[in-house]
Order: C-alpha cells, then sequence, then structure tokens
C-alpha cells in the first residue's frame, strides 16, 4: 500500500484554513516519527532575537529531524506549536504556509509559556512513512 496523508474536513465543522485540515488520515504507514519539542536554537546554542528568525530556525531543526529519518515536510501527519504570546499567530502562521507550502497536515497551537525565556516558540510533530 502506498503511503497518503489525507486531510479530513468534515462538512458539519467550520471550515479550516488552507494552512491545516482538521484530521489528518494515514494510511500505509510503516514508520511513525515523533519528534520531540524543537527550539529555537542552533547547534552552538545560540537564538536568534526576532520572532521570525526564531520560527524559521525551529522549522530548520524539524527538517533536520525528519532528515534524519529520511523523511520530509510531506510525512508530517500532526504538528502542534507552542507560541509564548498571541501577538506571534500571524507571523507563525505565514512562515509555517511557507514550510509546508499546500501540505496540510492536523495543527495545534497552543499559547503558553515556554521552558526557556528566550524561546518565542517551540515545534513538535508527529510523522509518518
Amino acid at each position: 500500500m502506498t503511503l497518503s496523508i489525507d486531510s479530513v474536513d468534515p462538512a458539519e465543522l467550520p471550515e479550516s484554513s488552507p494552512a491545516y485540515a482538521h484530521a489528518a488520515l494515514v494510511r500505509g504507514a510503516e514508520r511513525t516519527l515523533f519528534i520531540s519539542g524543537q527550539p529555537p536554537w542552533t547547534i552552538e546554542g545560540d537564538v536568534p532575537a526576532d520572532f521570525d528568525g526564531q520560527c524559521r530556525l525551529a522549522w530548520e531543526n524539524v527538517r533536520a529531524v525528519l532528515a534524519a529519518a529520511d523523511m520530509t515536510v510531506e510525512n508530517l501527519a500532526k504538528v502542534t506549536v507552542y507560541l509564548s504570546d498571541r501577538r506571534h499567530r500571524e507571523a507563525n502562521s505565514r512562515i509555517r504556509h511557507e514550510v509546508l507550502g499546500d501540505h496540510r497536515p492536523a495543527i495545534t497551537i497552543i499559547i503558553t509559556g515556554i521552558y526557556d525565556e528566550s524561546w518565542l516558540l517551540e515545534i513538535e510533530a508527529v510523522a509518518v512513512g
């Protein structure tokens, strides 16, 4: 069976945005990768000062984990983004859409305190392959 990750958007619910689906239905997966929360830091521990830089770096870190498992963002079935402040919602959505393109995994965004005060977000995910 070929791997497919299909969007599920029930007619009984409000329409989801083009950037996410209400659910992701996975068929034909042989592997499941649980990606720990990826903070916006470099291998040296440096953290960009601005949200856009942090968001792009956290996504680069997610991509690095995916690549280590021979996967790409197309394998993402579920993404959870933890934001330190709701004022980052629009930038987060814009950059996530740049990273994911037309791929629409299930998405949850949580506004919360983050482990390190210098981090403005953290991204965790589940990928299948």
